[in-house]
């Protein structure tokens, strides 16, 4: 078992991802509920996520939560399955899923680990995904404004305003507001 875990370890250290995470892959699947296979199974976990094998990664992270929710390095498991999450945000043009799975995963780990490092660097993407949901609402703002849809343009401004006040967005928001009003004559 420990050849095997250390040959894993050896292709983690060189970059070899795909060959370390088949190597923790057997370490768990030969010696399950060791000492050995939890510590592979996050490894494997975190091999996938460096070959951005997201989905992967988090079907293997959502395992180690529910087989080890005692283990030490719990945290870092939900860490890494926020990370996961957060990877895989895209432009705000584009359907904002994982930026949700994001906001919601990394607000688990605050809430659970506070203190933590992995909290203090949660909190903080948080306040990236958050702007990041800000900026959609705002895309879609625009598109109604130029298609003439005021009221649902002001929706979406209004929105920008209310639930994410500490973004960037809302000076526009604010401006967009007062310009949808003046076309509507209120």
């Amino acid at each position: 078992m420990s050849e095997i875990y250390n040959s894993g370890m050896n292709e983690l250290l060189k970059g070899e991802y795909d060959e370390a995470s088949l190597e923790f892959d057997e370490v768990e699947r030969q010696h399950p509920y060791s000492v050995w296979s939890r510590k592979a199974a996050l490894l494997s976990a975190y091999s996938r996520y460096q070959r951005n094998e997201y989905d992967l990664a988090i079907a293997s992270i959502t395992r180690y939560i529910e087989l080890y929710p005692a283990s030490k390095d719990i945290d870092y498991a939900y860490y890494l399955l926020a990370l996961c999450h957060y990877e895989q945000m895209i432009d705000t043009k584009r359907d904002q899923t994982q930026a949700l799975l994001a906001y919601d995963a990394l607000n688990e780990v605050v809430n659970r680990f506070p203190d933590s490092d992995y909290g203090r660097d949660s909190n903080y993407k948080i306040n990236l995904v958050i702007d990041h949901i800000a900026g959609k609402e705002m895309e879609v703002g625009r598109t109604y404004l130029y298609l003439k849809h005021y009221i649902a343009a002001a929706n979406r401004f209004r929105k920008v305003v209310k639930e994410y006040d500490t973004t960037n967005y809302v000076p526009e928001a604010l401006a967009r507001l007062v310009e949808i009003y003046m076309i509507l004559g209120v």
